[in-house]
């Protein structure tokens, strides 16, 4: 279906990552591992609308006032003034708050135990598929340390044609808490073949695909995770025969 390799062009699943990032971030993330109460420090404290700086300060907490922490989202806590007001601070500003014992506040930055306890990953990936140049970009769900749904989407780019197949996967991870924890999945999805132009009389195609699928993350640091994938498609063509693909690629993802 692709043959000799030629350079893609990534600029379009480039987009697709970081739209499934945006939507990724805007989802729940981990909470923090506790909920204190602490003292401001600083002459005040800002509430953002909003786990960012791009979002507006729209209340301050004034030197000596408590705050309650509710929950964290990366290195945004959502917190809760003494008089109910809740809105999201920065760690920058936290970590120079006080405990009720006048203790400075800390906070533990993620390690490998975080990275058994994800709920959400997102990245990208490069390879082969079949001879041609891959990228892939997908999104993921925990729904327990061992199970999860992804959804990808991969272009591969060719001499003679373009493959775009989407696909979604049920992954299974049966050791979760190694570093270095291998994985299996089953999907299913859809191959479009766009062939080239200079194929004139070629139309395009668009069939069914089921894939089995192996795998390795490797845990690197805070939210950073190495991934090694190797996948088999069995295409469900309009013609007589089937048709086998084989994608081998490599690529990093964060988690939340």
């Amino acid at each position: 279906m692709a043959a000799a390799a030629a350079v893609p062009c990534p600029d379009t699943m480039l987009r697709l990552f970081f739209t499934i990032a945006a939507l990724l971030v805007a989802q729940a993330a981990p909470g923090a591992e506790e909920t204190p109460t602490v003292r401001v420090a600083d002459p005040f404290v800002e509430f953002h609308s909003g786990p960012g700086e791009g979002y507006p300060v729209f209340f301050v907490v004034e030197r000596g006032g408590e705050i309650v922490i509710l929950k964290r989202k990366t290195d945004w806590f959502r917190v809760r003034s003494g008089g109910g007001q809740e809105g999201w601070v920065s760690r920058e500003q936290l970590v120079r708050t006080l405990s009720l014992e006048d203790r400075p506040l800390r906070f533990s930055d993620l390690q490998l135990e975080d990275f058994s306890r994800r709920r959400w990953e997102g990245g990208v990936m490069g390879g082969d598929l079949e001879g041609a140049n891959a990228l892939t970009a997908y999104g993921s769900f925990a729904f327990t340390p061992g199970l999860s749904a992804e959804a990808a989407v991969t272009q591969g780019i060719g001499n003679y044609s373009t493959l775009w197949l989407a696909n979604l996967s049920l992954l299974s991870q049966p050791f979760p808490d190694w570093r270095f924890s291998p994985y299996f999945a089953i999907g299913a999805g859809a191959v479009y073949v766009v062939p080239s132009a200079t194929l004139v009389d070629a139309p395009d195609r668009l069939d069914a695909a089921g894939h089995v699928a192996v795998g390795l993350r490797t845990y690197l640091t805070r939210r950073f995770i190495l991934r090694i994938d190797a996948r088999e498609y069995l295409v469900f063509t309009s013609r007589d025969d089937n048709e086998d693909l084989i994608q081998w690629q490599v690529g990093f993802s964060f988690f939340f």
